[in-house]
């Protein structure tokens, strides 16, 4: 039952995701000048790219317990030299990772490197084997989904956190 839950949520999240209406960062220049449309658009900061592994993505929480800590967590890929970053909504975290853009693979190092804080309510062991069994990813609108073996998606991540409330932590 808490499976079919999951599924349910995540489905339902996924579609609703996708029912964003699409909006111009740049609004149009009076009278077609431009030179108004470029100092115009040099003002508004650009959105992260959402096609792309590199750069920070913050967990899309499904249950209660996903951010039972107070923060959501985020990984940050430096694809440059294969390393992560980030929290796993209790403690810092860091790592290597192997990732291929041509099939999709993705797998993080078992050498995880986590602070030793302790949080009560927070599964983090559930968190990093989730990281673990990582074995490919997805990106679809925005949306990274680490997928297992199997391909079923063990956790969405998004370029922004999914509630105001919950606290992030920056890597």
């Amino acid at each position: 039952m808490r499976l079919f839950t999951v599924l349910i949520t995540t489905s339902l999240s996924l579609f609703l995701a996708c029912q964003e209406p699409a909006s111009s960062n740049v609004p149009p220049a009076p009278g077609g000048d431009s030179a108004t449309a470029a100092a115009l658009s040099a003002r508004i900061p650009a959105k992260p790219d959402s096609t792309v592994l590199e750069g920070e993505w913050y967990l899309q929480p499904v249950l209660p317990s996903d951010t039972a800590a107070g923060k959501t967590p985020v990984v940050k890929f430096d694809l440059k030299h294969a390393r992560f970053t980030g929290n796993t909504g209790c403690n810092n975290m860091n790592g290597k990772f192997w990732f291929s853009a041509n099939d999709s693979s993705l797998s993080f190092s078992e050498k995880l490197i986590t602070t030793k804080m302790a949080c009560t309510g927070y599964n983090e062991k559930a968190f990093i084997k989730s990281l673990l069994l990582t074995t490919h990813y997805r990106l679809s609108n925005g949306i990274l989904t680490f997928m297992a073996e199997d391909n079923s998606a063990l956790s969405h991540w998004a370029r922004k956190p999914a509630t105001a409330g919950a606290k992030t932590e920056k890597a």
